[in-house]
């Protein structure tokens, strides 16, 4: 199955590892996750608008305009297929 990460943006949801609140980045720990995938070009913004989750996947890190309540629920759903 598949999930919808904003924009034009769709992952399998088997990539999928950790949806996170955008708050998360506040963590020394997680600056430094961040600061290595991007160094490593495994980042990558969907859209325009303000990112509000990051979506870690197998292979990058996305930051997505779309909430992670609203993310987690898309990702809860696909579980029931």
């Amino acid at each position: 199955m598949f999930i919808h990460l904003g924009g034009e943006k769709v992952i399998r949801s088997d990539e999928l590892v950790a949806i996170f609140d955008i708050s998360i980045e506040q963590a020394w720990i997680s600056k430094q996750f961040l600061n290595r995938a991007a160094e490593q070009k495994l980042t990558e913004t969907i859209g325009d608008e303000e990112p509000k989750s990051l979506v870690v996947t197998r292979n990058k890190v996305y930051y997505s305009p779309i909430s992670s309540a609203t993310l987690k629920k898309r990702a809860h759903q696909m579980t029931f297929f």
